[in-house]
């Protein structure tokens, strides 16, 4: 990699997408300063060099208005050794005026307007991306990439700056993929992009020589692999997985939760979420991990039999006038 700082500068109309583009930079891994005045932007740069960092987002726009004179010169003398580019974000009046309203947000320009010397209120918000438009041209003359983003939503903006700003595909961060197994009778993972209810599954826990083992197990694993069904289910799974991971990415979701649940969260969720994760491993280049959310609940830790002492103790207790169920034991069925 070169030892050259990469420097990206957004700047462009309000509305047009700097906060988006500003997120996403963050996303690839840069250390990003919004609302910069010009005049310390050097210095921002020298103290982050300093500290080591290489990756270096800076916001610019009308806000900082004042300063904009000399964004031109101090941009071009930050440029020198350094791998600088300069995103312009604009979009037509008509998409500037719709965001607005939607937003209900004054344009920066108009609490400037309203306490100028002589003037009669806010800036309408057209007056003021016509007069945003103005101050900025300097800035958009030294953009190298310059995108209008009246037709793109958030997530598609997103996309754009990762393709033309991101670092090369073996480099560029991907959808992490997580799978939760976990049990129903202890709540659904409140962050769980997709669910599977494995419960109609046969039942390890059922078998007493399997009762006590986790779904990671191979003898459990092979008890809940061995049915039709469970065959039938990893394939299905599988393909819908295989077929939606790289469009969700694409969509640019940063990370997907995928939950695969059973009645504990012990034996079945754990060997499926466990057989599905390895296999998707071999299909898509995603990073993916397997969290065991419920596996070492206390209460699968209690023993299969009553402790003696407790059923002479019980037994004592009821003797002694304690009440006693209908069948003979102690306390509540």
């Amino acid at each position: 990699m070169s030892d050259k700082s990469r420097v990206v500068v957004v700047t462009g109309l309000s509305g047009a997408g700097k906060s988006t583009a500003i997120n996403a930079l963050e996303d690839l891994g840069y250390f990003c300063v919004d609302n910069l005045p010009t005049s310390l932007v050097p210095a921002t740069i020298e103290v982050c060099e300093a500290g080591g960092i290489r990756r270096i987002g800076l916001g610019i726009d009308v806000r900082a208005f004042a300063f904009l004179d000399g964004a031109a010169p101090t941009l071009s003398r930050i440029a020198e050794g350094r791998d600088m580019a300069i995103l312009f974000l604009d979009a037509t009046d008509e998409a500037l005026l719709r965001r607005f309203n939607e937003t209900r947000r004054p344009h920066p320009l108009s609490a400037a307007a309203s306490r100028a010397p002589g003037s009669s209120g806010a800036l309408a918000v057209l007056d003021g991306v016509h007069l945003e438009r103005e101050r900025l041209a300097p800035l958009r003359a030294l953009a190298t990439i310059d995108l209008d983003t009246t037709r793109l939503s958030v997530h598609e903006l997103r996309r754009q700056i990762i393709a033309h700003l991101g670092p090369g595909k073996a480099e560029a961060p991907r959808m992490r993929t997580r799978f939760v197994s976990f049990g129903f009778k202890f709540g659904v993972p409140v962050d769980a992009d997709l669910i599977f209810d494995v419960r109609f599954l046969d039942n390890p826990h059922f078998v007493p020589e399997l009762r006590r083992l986790p779904g990671s197990h191979p003898a459990v694993r092979d008890f809940v692999l061995q049915s039709p069904e469970a065959s039938e289910l990893l394939e299905k799974i599988g393909s819908l997985l295989e077929f939606s991971l790289p469009r969700y990415e694409r969509e640019g979701k940063s990370y997907l939760t995928i939950g695969i649940g059973c009645t504990g969260g012990r034996h079945r969720s754990v060997a499926l979420a466990e057989v599905l994760a390895d296999n998707l491993r071999r299909k898509v280049e995603l990073p993916i991990s397997v969290v065991h959310r419920d596996v070492g609940r206390a209460e699968h830790t209690a023993p299969l039999e009553p402790d003696p002492q407790l059923l002479e103790r019980s037994a004592t207790e009821g003797a002694e006038g304690a009440p006693r169920s209908p069948d003979g034991g102690g306390g509540k069925a």
